[in-house]
């Protein structure tokens, strides 16, 4: 290259340093100060990455000294070049040497870039414009939100999360029952909520006992990175911030850090815009003494918009407190216990008639006066006669209609959700076999030991220790880990896994040093191969464990969890449970038979107990199989029954008195059945409905199906990488590993560890490794790149040469990549209607746009790249032709985006204020719609209204084309 001493250069790798000058040239060196930075850079001479700046007639450059000369024509003098032309703000004529341009130029419209030289490669250019496509595509979906999660394509849970997470400030009340997937619903709802800017600062409220599960399910499947605060955490963040609370977005707490009255009055002043309760039946109420717990979260609720609780306690088995978490959502709807009652017998007659529509049989005459009188408001007998017509189709259609007519003005159906087993199809069975072994002597005796020292001890402390014979017999005994040696339990387990060597299977037992035996056991006895989860164990840990009990091949054939095993986790490709031991708690017994049995579950559950005969093991065994059905059928009032019989089963449990436990037994049987009736008779088929969704459900889960089925995203995101230079390898069993290379285009890669980490595209495969994430077009590392490239100068010029004999050589084409974009906050949903939206315009020489004509992938396989340096010479020579056409290709530009613009007001128009309108005409009937959400609907449409008025233009990237016919 010819350097000369003042000239004036950039540097092609690192133009934030801004214009170089050559200080000096020696042999085959060169060096450049850069003095906006103040740094020098020495470089080769013939393979320096640097471009000649030289400025061109009609181009305005700006001195030093912060003047402006508008360039009207160029003189080399000595190898140095000065512009003469027009002084800006005099109008006189006026010259500049290069050597005194301004140091902190730099060229990042694309533009300017090109007339620079700064062209990059050929498939920068298409990875960028398909980046924008891609964040298009996703920014403008109705399903944005809802694919990215690691989770199961249940159609309840999807619909849930559809329905309730694109709303304002979503105020409903999650109350499925057991192993329906509360927590997944809640955690697609905060998704769809952060990912649309719906909210930002997010608070979760469970026990303590929750805390890590939620940390954990929050970061595996929703890639939400909680932090768990603490009293240590507070004290910790004081330091940074008065408020704690105000040093993370996304923050999960128990409630007993709120029982403070300094952390609840900061929490109430952090601005949060979701709360989210678990375990919400825990917050007890009265009209004359609500809880601690009620009042901390009914503060809360006054101040945070947005409110989800979640229960799984049936509001038949307690109406009083149904209602008091009503009352947390909206106070001003629910204020009264007494009206609430009375509206709720009003309820039964809609259920009736939304029974009768859902049972696709004749209509009765009854259920047609029913339904006409809740629907008189409107002429509904058009419908009425299409269901008792001939078409299926037509019949379908208006049953869906005066089900939704219905849905909307009755009943709690915007504020409560509530699948039950009974409604949603697809659980497997269970079946229970019970495994009686004999007592050994050696427990015998630690139990007579134990009661001569221990008869102070409670009643719960007694049966504890006798459902946990091994950790009493460690209590009294030196060699204490030497119980797995006579224990036929564990004989059992031996026996049963060698003769099931081909199937997964789960054990549970209570204690971690429990777990940790019977592991040490299965390896020294046998050589059987399993692996422990218990809650000593890291996260990383945790999730190698589980790995190597889902590996199919050379996996653990056994995975040994303690309690913690059934928190959080699911192993659906396991269909065998073995319960090496018993909960107290009716609901921790269903939390581990919940870690199988689960929809998708594809087989049926085997469950196994080896029990100790005549023990108490023996005796709870019979209270759950014989009083509850527990083992199985689901009991969703089990907590209710362990409440009520808690005194007589723990007396029970330790005496042998078999009159007393057959008549706890019958007892039990017959408040079981009550309730069990009781919550049958109360089942609100109309709220069923509109929990899991029917048909609409089911299509929703097909589209994001297909969007799993999409290879065409797989090939960008495979491109995406490997333009930004990330190091992808192979690991079969549909996964690759991923890794920054030394060839990164950008210095981080926010979110790729430096040890990188094992992705896959295929859900199922996700689903059942913890240790696999799920890559999506929502997922954090492709977002991430995609705003790597788009957020860069890359891609935004390229040269190109098209060999074509069929025109002209030399003929040229310019394609231009238009953004249009209304600069508006996330929150106000503008993506919904006119997301940043990419326009490609393909310019003849003429100035005709060829884009509809020309599809850019069948263009794009036409042409061949060409070096940076001979591209800088081409764009140098095409100038005259290239700015006439750079006016041209914005007014085609302009021309679509006033399309768009019709477009998205009509789209608002047509979705906002359509909806505005329904919802304003329900108000009249159904007060379960809020005034904040009729206000935030008329508020947004004036907000758009005015975004898109400021809508506009920005060119995004640049390609020019020469046809060739070398």
């Amino acid at each position: 290259m010819p350097f000369a001493l003042g000239q004036r250069w950039i540097s092609d790798t690192e133009s934030e340093l801004g214009l170089g000058t050559v200080v000096q040239v020696e042999g085959r060196m060169v060096t450049l100060l850069f003095p906006a930075t103040g740094e020098n850079r020495m470089f080769s001479r013939s393979e320096a990455p640097l471009t000649r700046v030289i400025y061109n007639p009609g181009d305005k450059v700006e001195s030093h000294e912060g003047w402006s000369l508008e360039v009207v024509e160029l003189e080399e003098k000595q190898e140095l070049i000065i512009y003469h032309g027009i002084h800006t703000e005099t109008g006189e004529p006026a010259s500049l040497r290069e050597t005194l341009l301004n140091h902190n130029i730099r060229f990042n419209k694309p533009q300017d870039r090109l007339f620079a030289g700064q062209i990059d490669r050929l498939d920068r250019f298409g990875v960028r414009y398909q980046c924008q496509l891609l964040r298009h595509k996703l920014a403008s979906s109705d399903l944005l939100g809802l694919q990215g999660p690691r989770v199961g394509l249940i159609p309840h849970q999807q619909w849930i999360a559809h329905e309730v997470g694109r709303r304002y400030a979503p105020r409903v009340l999650l109350a499925d029952e057991v192993g329906l997937g509360k927590t997944i619903e809640a955690g697609l709802i905060i998704h769809q909520q952060l990912l649309t800017g719906r909210a930002e600062r997010v608070l979760v409220l469970v026990p303590d006992t929750l805390r890590h599960q939620w940390l954990v399910e929050m970061l595996r499947r929703f890639n939400l990175r909680f932090s768990v605060f603490d009293e240590d955490r507070c004290v910790e963040a004081y330091a940074d911030n008065d408020n704690p609370f105000y040093t993370e977005q996304l923050i999960i707490c128990s409630l007993e850090l709120l029982r403070k009255k300094k952390r609840l009055e900061q929490a109430l002043d952090a601005d949060w815009d979701l709360l989210v309760v678990d375990e919400a039946h825990h917050l007890e109420w009265t009209e004359e003494a609500p809880s601690r717990a009620y009042q901390i979260v009914e503060a809360l609720s006054e101040v945070v918009p947005g409110v989800l609780l979640l229960t799984a306690t049936p509001d038949q088995l307690g109406h009083q407190s149904h209602f008091a978490r009503l009352r947390l959502l909206d106070p001003d709807r629910f204020y009264d216990y007494d009206a609430f009652l009375k509206e709720e017998d009003s309820y039964k007659e809609v259920a009736l008639a939304a029974e009768a529509l859902a049972a696709e049989q004749p209509l009765p005459a009854s259920a047609i006066a029913s339904i006409t009188a809740l629907l008189s408001e409107k002429d509904i007998s058009a419908s009425l006669r299409q269901i008792q017509g001939t078409d299926a189709d037509a019949q379908q259609a208006a049953r869906d209609e005066l089900l939704q007519e219905l849905l909307d003005r009755h009943g709690t159906g915007r504020v409560l959700y509530r699948n039950s087993r009974a409604s949603v199809k697809g659980f497997p069975k269970r079946f229970f076999h019970p495994q009686p072994q004999l007592m050994p002597e050696q427990y015998l005796t630690a139990a007579r030991v134990s009661a001569m020292m221990n008869g102070h001890k409670s009643l719960e402390a007694k049966a504890a220790q006798a459902l946990s014979p091994e950790k009493l017999y460690q209590e009294f005994e030196d060699n204490s880990a030497s119980w797995w040696k006579f224990d036929p339990r564990v004989d059992w387990l031996i026996d049963f896994l060698k003769s099931h060597r081909s199937k997964k299977v789960l054990i549970i037992a209570s204690q971690a040093e429990t777990a940790l035996s019977l592991e040490e056991a299965l390896r020294t006895r046998e050589g059987i191969q399993a692996t422990v989860f218990h809650e000593g164990m890291s996260i990383i840990e945790r999730d190698k464990a589980g790995a190597y009990f889902a590996q199919e091949e050379g996996g653990a054939q056994a995975l040994i969890c303690s309690e913690i095993g059934s928190e959080g986790r699911n192993f659906q490709f396991a269909s065998h449970l073995v319960l090496f031991d018993l909960p107290l708690n009716p609901d921790l017994l269903e939390q581990r038979i919940g870690r199988l049995d689960r929809i998708g579950q594809q087989n049926d559950i085997q469950l196994h107990l080896p029990y100790l005969q005549g023990t108490a093991q023996e005796r709870l065994m019979q209270w759950y199989h014989l009083g509850l059905n527990a083992f199985e059928l689901t009991c969703p009032g089990g907590h209710l029954l362990y409440k009520e019989f808690a005194e007589p089963l723990l007396d029970v449990l330790g005496d042998d008195d078999a009159d007393a436990l057959d008549t706890l037994l019958e007892q039990t049987r017959e408040r079981y059945q009550e309730l069990k009736q009781a919550m049958e008779q109360g089942r609100d088929k109309l709220l069923e409905i509109n929990s899991h969704g029917g048909e609409r459900a089911n299509a929703l889960v097909k589209r994001l199906s297909e969007r799993d089925d999409d290879t065409q995203l797989i090939g960008s995101v495979i491109r995406l990488w490997d333009i930004i230079g990330v190091d992808q390898e192979d690991r079969g069993e549909n996964s690759i590993i991923l890794r920054p290379s030394e060839h990164m285009m950008f210095p981080t890669y926010p979110g790729l560890p430096e040890d990188g980490v094992t992705v896959t595209f295929d859900r199922d495969t996700a689903l059942s490794r913890d240790d696999i994430a799920l890559i999506t077009q929502e997922h954090p590392l492709v977002q991430t790149g995609l705003d790597l490239i788009t957020g860069s100068e890359t891609g935004t010029t390229s040269v190109a040469v098209l060999k074509n004999k069929a025109l002209p050589a030399g003929t040229l084409f310019l394609e231009l990549i238009y953004l249009a974009d209304a600069s508006a906050p996330k929150s106000s949903q503008m993506y919904r209607y006119l997301p940043p939206t990419p326009i490609r315009v393909l310019l003849d020489k003429g100035g005709n746009n060829l884009a509809d004509k020309v599809s850019y992938d069948s263009f794009d396989k036409q042409l061949s790249a060409v070096n940076r340096h001979i591209g800088s010479k081409l764009v140098t020579a095409s100038q005259p032709l290239l700015h006439p056409l750079f006016a041209q290709g914005e007014e085609h530009a302009q021309a679509e985006l006033q399309q768009l613009l019709v477009q998205a007001r009509e789209k608002m128009t047509t979705q906002l204020g359509g909806e505005l309108e329904r919802l304003e005409a329900l108000k009249a009937i159904n007060p379960n719609i809020r005034d904040a959400e009729l206000e935030y609907l008329r508020n947004q449409m004036s907000e758009l209204n005015a975004y898109l008025d400021a809508s506009q233009l920005q060119l995004d990237a640049i390609r020019m084309i020469l046809v060739s016919h070398v």
